[in-house]
């Protein structure tokens, strides 16, 4: 059983208690069940897309490889296929973790742990994004040619 899961529910119980709450508690128990859910659904989608781009960029490996015999280019494709294939599902797996915030007690051990997961996700994303595109992204505009006229 999740921790946040237990805390959920001592907090709910206090709320039983409380003549006041009474009449919302059903609701917003409800409420925060779905947001579970869709936060885990969003968790699960996050891992196929990882797992789907890991299969399809092999895939496509393979058959360019296959198909051109220039295995260096079908490999430096694999790798960025392979990057936005982690990157997409990175992106969805913050999005839950952000989410799974709503109906979890904030405590500063729980956003902390949050605040180091987010980092690190972030931080997985900027190094994939910078190996993908082979710079920094403040560079790209330059590197494509659509950098901004210089003032004169």
């Amino acid at each position: 059983m999740h921790p946040s899961s237990i805390l959920g529910r001592a907090s709910t119980f206090s709320q039983r208690n409380d003549p006041a709450a009474l009449p919302l508690n059903g609701t917003m128990d409800q409420a925060d069940g779905l947001i579970e859910q869709l936060a885990r659904l969003l968790e699960y989608l996050g891992v196929a897309i990882i797992l789907g781009g890991v299969l399809l960029a092999s895939f496509w490996c393979v058959r360019s490889g296959l198909g051109s015999g220039d295995w260096r280019r079908s490999y430096e494709q694999y790798r960025a296929n392979l990057g936005r294939g982690i990157l997409l599902g990175l992106e969805l797996l913050v999005g839950a973790d952000i989410i799974g915030t709503i109906t979890a007690p904030l405590t500063f051990e729980s956003v902390g742990l949050l605040a180091v997961i987010v980092l690190i996700r972030t931080f997985l994303s900027f190094s994939l994004e910078t190996e993908i595109e082979g710079c920094w992204p403040w560079q790209r505009s330059r590197r494509d040619g659509r950098g901004a006229e210089p003032q004169r």
